[in-house]
């Protein structure tokens, strides 16, 4: 999530250098694969190459031993340099491809990649009939086609709580809306734990704020209305949200070092009950397993997605989520690109989700014992979540350094939506948008 946050900005350049300073969108349509091949033909002498990001370079190794054993092929997993996507981008525009990558499956890193071009269709795989109706169709498509494989459960911006917090506090049950969500916090902090941790010092989750309060505005068509010029960043829409959250840390809502307070310190906090809740996205668990048990993390961390009205999810799937599968210009690297997309999604899928210690996409394959009900929690909100800003709108500007910047105190939410909306402007018009 952090990688690809730091590189939206330079996503109007990517975009240019990879459709070769044409329309990204003007490409023809992708035609599905010919075939896809069974999982188990022989691929002696193939090699294929697996671009990853430092924090999904581990992802395959199960799965590529396996493949491996079975098919004879060899796979290398190559990790790309942080941060990933702007890399991706970089060797992608000078000609340098791998047979498959993980992506942010969103239709604007789609885009960004140039799809069209540059992306085999995965329309037809074989697996998409087993996805779990919640995610078959969230995201990974671009212009009614499909280009990315959804590997594991896409991220969720919601709250995680402290449930030793909650009780000291007299709270029994979790939010059902936006006040309710407020309420709470009111009640921790009288009891004497602060009730937010914000890392406004690594900067990248504070735009989570703003887009949780966005959910149901985003359900009635709030990204298509920006996407179109209709509406702006500057209107009252998303200008209330960041008055809002600037409103909250006034109201000393939150951590006293805010301004300095990083990512491990937020998992720290929380872990500890040194504070009461957090807005976060699924990596944020990671940091919490990687200082606890499942049964520790059963016992004391819960989730619960919010939005202004209830509880809808905001969903933002990142590049640890996905692959993409390239045209090579090899038919037979292309087939066996397939082909271990295929195995991954197929029988060799148990064994990930086991291995990864993951949420299962498909009906017919199991979660891991080993998931914590907070993570469980987390994949079940999809089935009634709205995407976010990355998820739905045509480009992606700096919203979250904007916010830090607030949170530094050197702009007002006026000048955080001005900034943010005139740096939309920019990068929807390089990708040709419509009314920009």
């Amino acid at each position: 999530m952090k990688n690809f946050l730091k590189a939206t900005a330079l996503l109007a350049a990517g975009l240019i250098a990879l459709s070769g300073c044409s329309d990204p969108g003007s490409a023809p349509a992708n035609t599905a694969p010919a075939a896809w091949p069974d999982a188990g033909t022989k691929l002696d002498g193939v090699n294929l190459t697996i671009w990853a990001a430092q924090n999904s370079n581990s992802v395959p190794k199960s799965v590529v031993t396996a493949f491996e054993a079975k098919t004879g092929a060899k796979v290398n997993v190559v990790t790309i340099p942080d941060p990933y996507e702007q890399g991706v981008q970089t060797k992608i525009a000078t000609g340098d491809k791998p047979d498959l990558a993980f992506w942010q499956p969103t239709a604007s890193m789609l885009t960004a990649i140039n799809a069209t071009t540059n992306l085999q269709s995965l329309d037809g795989a074989p697996w998409v009939e087993k996805l779990k109706p919640a995610v078959k169709d969230i995201t990974g498509i671009l212009d009614n086609t499909r280009y990315a494989a959804l590997i594991t459960s896409p991220a969720v911006e919601g709250v995680y709580y402290n449930k030793d917090v909650f009780t000291k506090a007299g709270i029994t049950e979790t939010p059902k809306n936006w006040d309710d969500f407020l309420a709470a916090a009111r009640t921790i902090k009288k009891a004497g734990t602060v009730p937010f941790f914000e890392m406004g010092g690594d900067k990248w989750a504070t735009q989570w704020w703003v887009q949780v309060q966005l959910a149901d505005a985003a359900k009635n068509g709030l990204w298509d209305k920006v996407n179109q010029n209709q509406e702006k960043f500057t209107d009252s829409t998303i200008l209330t949200a960041v008055q809002n959250y600037k409103g909250l840390i006034d109201e000393g809502l939150f951590n006293p070092n805010i301004k300095t307070a990083t990512f491990a310190d937020q998992a720290d906090a929380l872990l500890s009950g040194k504070a009461g809740m957090a807005v976060q996205v699924n990596s944020f668990f990671g940091q919490l397993q990687a200082k606890a048990d499942t049964a520790e993390l059963n016992k004391k961390i819960g989730f619960f997605p919010i939005s202004p009205a209830g509880n809808v999810a905001t969903v933002i799937p990142d590049q640890s989520n996905a692959l993409i599968a390239f045209k090579t210009g090899d038919s037979a690297r292309e087939a066996a690109a397939r082909q271990l997309l295929s195995y991954w999604m197929g029988e060799g899928y148990q064994d990930f989700v086991s291995a990864q210690k993951t949420v299962s996409l498909e009906t017919d394959a199991k979660d891991s014992a080993d998931v914590p009900q907070a993570l469980l929690d987390a994949a079940a909100s999809l089935s009634d979540s709205v995407g976010s800003m990355q998820s739905l709108a045509v480009a992606n500007p700096d919203l979250y350094l904007n916010l830090a910047d607030m949170i530094q105190g050197t702009k007002t939410p006026q000048q955080v939506t001005q900034e943010t909306q005139t740096q939309f402007a920019q990068l929807a018009k390089a990708q040709g948008a419509a009314g920009f």
